[in-house]
């Protein structure tokens, strides 16, 4: 091919990983920088509207503290990455059982609510709540798992 020669492509991938891993460190930080804003944003409107119902204002607003952690957890895992230039299955896990749970708690809540529910309705309400806890439950034996395969030394063949 006309003008590659082994030092541009060199240069070509330097310039690659170098936009590669500004491209990890803008997205960890807008994983900070949207939860602190999240985070004030919820608690403003918590109190704008606790006044007029507090348990809807304090269910919305542990419903966006759990988006929070969940962004927060986000952070973490790629600034992890950023320092060992390895991904962890761990912190997605975390996300996966956070995410479920605030389902649960958002589907709850809906639910409360409703005057007079279908049982078609409430049926699937239910069926919705089930399988979030089938993934929490899924998700927790898969961090067992992880915890106890890095717990094990690897081992030593002797002769």
């Amino acid at each position: 091919m006309h003008g590659w020669t082994p030092e541009s492509t060199k240069q070509w991938v330097k310039w690659m990983q170098w936009l590669d891993r500004w491209g990890y460190i803008t997205a960890c930080l807008s994983f900070l920088v949207l939860g602190m804003l999240i985070f004030g944003f919820s608690w403003i409107e918590f109190f704008h509207q606790a006044p007029h119902g507090f348990l809807e204002a304090s269910i919305t607003l542990i419903n966006d503290l759990l988006l929070v952690i969940i962004l927060l957890e986000l952070f973490r895992t790629v600034l992890g990455f950023l320092q060992s230039e390895r991904v962890r299955l761990e912190p997605f896990l975390h996300v996966g059982v956070i995410a479920s749970v605030r389902k649960i708690l958002t589907t709850g809540a809906e639910l409360s609510h409703i005057k007079g529910i279908p049982k078609e309705t409430f049926y699937h309400y239910l069926m919705d709540l089930s399988l979030h806890v089938v993934i929490i439950l899924v998700l927790m034996i898969a961090l067992y798992l992880v915890r106890k395969s890095e717990a094990v030394p690897p081992s030593t063949v002797t002769l």
